[in-house]
């Protein structure tokens, strides 16, 4: 690894040595699993002070680029378990109004001729009131995340700097769908870590999920039929069927979904979490996706609808691509959310609309103002252009797994009766009870212990009374309370410390 120090340029020295580091391994240079210079031989040969080094290897560290192995040094860690971004993927300032004017010329003017939640958690699961709960000494949440690795100096910055700069333009209204800079840096997200195509005009920007599914109402029409799982996201049922939408449940087996049972279900949409199916953790094989396109293509006016939950933080294998990277016939209605990746109070989500339904959306729906403030999509704009995203992301994925490891360790001692599924991906896990106790009780017994554990009943849109399963989440527990809350559900269920 030889490359030459640049005393006179803007960059500091530990950024110099840490871009080119990432460089290296992301262009295959550097290989999983090498060993990299010592701090100090490094220091030596760039002539700079070790301290530098440490600092440089220190980001990779915490980005996932590198990992450090007690005793014997640094190492590259797996190229396909990081997410990998394009460079300079924000669209602001004059460049982003000339691409504006350009890219989106067609689109401004078919949006001019038809013009003169509760918070969203990021996570699917029943509604979170506000009411008094019994306190737990462990609460194993599916739906927290883990705050203490939020760049808040980053974000911090990026807001002074942009109120700091802003003219007047940032406080006009903008566009309906969301500001275009935005729309383009998202568009390419999408390429990039889902492997999925679309224009900056098919997308748009809303607050939460909730808002998403609202204009989707509009634009499919009232009393649709449509599919979903079971379980499933419980909130989206809820809000179908506030829109008088006829709910029909389909059949799932070990892929998900079973796209064979959707001809006699008569429906006209599908709803489906391909990437993670929540709370049943599944990843919809290949296989499967190509028989619910091949279902949507079979009727001129039916649409799959992927909610691409808990996508960004998989544990094993390599990333699986988007359902909409596969459409090529305009059948997929996609929506996404930046609440799990890096907060709940972001409150920013987007849909991608195919072209049919943009027609309808600009004839009808155009009207409608973005319903997140263009401040907060400024900020997030030149989070995920300038890097800081992909960052975020490769450093909580590398904390997750590292929680979601010892939680497997700690399951060890209750293999035998209990069954753990739905390990490779997301921040929560399965346990089934072998026999014996019922969901009800697993639940009971655990409260009675100060843990609080989640009935996969709460996901059901048909009771089943016969559950002996439970969901585990870690993404918002540190290691102790992790090792603590284990031995005590042992202790409960078990009867053995």
């Amino acid at each position: 690894m030889t490359f030459r120090i640049q005393t006179d340029g803007d960059s500091r020295l530990y950024e110099q040595i840490y871009r080119h580091i990432r460089g290296e391994i992301r262009s295959g240079k550097l290989l999983s699993g090498e060993r990299l210079p010592s701090t100090r031989s490094l220091a030596e040969y760039l002539q700079v002070a070790r301290s530098t080094v440490d600092y440089a290897y220190g980001q990779l560290l915490s980005e996932g680029y590198i990992e450090s192995r007690p005793c014997r040094g640094y190492f590259v860690c797996p190229v396909e378990d990081l997410l990998l971004l394009d460079e300079g993927m924000a669209v602001s300032g004059a460049s982003g109004k000339a691409e504006q004017g350009k890219a989106g010329g067609e689109a401004g003017k078919a949006e001019s001729a038809g013009m003169e939640e509760n918070p969203d958690s990021g996570a699917p699961g029943r509604d979170r009131t506000e009411r008094a709960r019994p306190s737990y000494e462990v609460d194993f949440s599916p739906y927290d995340i883990d705050m203490t690795g939020f760049p808040f100096s980053v974000w911090k910055k990026i807001t002074k700097n942009i109120l700091t700069f802003a003219d007047s333009d940032l406080f006009a209204k903008g566009e309906g769908q969301g500001d275009y800079g935005l729309r383009c840096t998202i568009a390419r997200y999408l390429h990039s870590s889902r492997g999925a195509d679309c224009r900056p005009e098919q997308i748009i920007v809303g607050a939460g999920n909730d808002y998403l599914l609202l204009l989707l109402e509009k634009i499919l029409g009232r009393h649709v039929r449509i599919a979903m799982e079971n379980p499933t996201y419980i909130r989206s049922y809820r809000i179908f069927r506030s829109f008088a939408y006829e709910i029909a449940t389909v059949d799932m087996d070990e892929w998900g979904m079973r796209a064979d049972r959707l001809e006699d279900a008569d429906v006209r949409a599908a709803y489906v979490m391909p990437s993670h199916q929540f709370p049943t953790g599944i990843v919809m094989p290949i296989g499967r996706r190509m028989e619910l396109l091949k279902w949507a293509d079979g009727g001129e006016d039916r649409y799959v609808i992927e909610d691409d939950y808990d996508s960004e933080f998989r544990f094993r294998g390599k990333p699986i691509p988007a359902l909409l990277a596969s459409d090529r016939h305009g059948k997929v209605i996609y929506i996404g959310t930046f609440s799990k990746a890096i907060a709940p109070a972001i409150r920013v989500s987007f849909m991608v609309l195919p072209d049919a339904l943009l027609e309808r959306y600009r004839k009808d729906c155009s009207f409608y103002s973005c319903t997140v403030s263009r401040i907060d999509q400024s900020i997030l704009n030149e989070f995920i252009g300038e890097g800081y995203f992909e960052r975020h992301l490769n450093k909580m994925r590398k904390l997750y797994r590292v929680k979601h490891d010892l939680l497997l360790e700690c399951l060890a001692r209750l293999r035998t009766a209990f069954r753990v599924s739905g390990e490779n991906a997301g921040l929560h896990l399965l346990l089934t009870a072998r026999g014996g106790m019922g969901e009800g009780e697993l639940v009971r017994r655990a409260a009675e212990r100060g843990v609080r554990v989640y009935g996969l009943s709460e996901s059901m849109v048909e009771e089943a009374p016969d559950s002996r399963t439970v969901l585990l989440g870690f993404g918002g527990l540190g290691d102790k309370e992790i090792r603590e809350g284990v031995a005590l559900l042992a202790e409960a269920w078990t009867g053995k410390t």
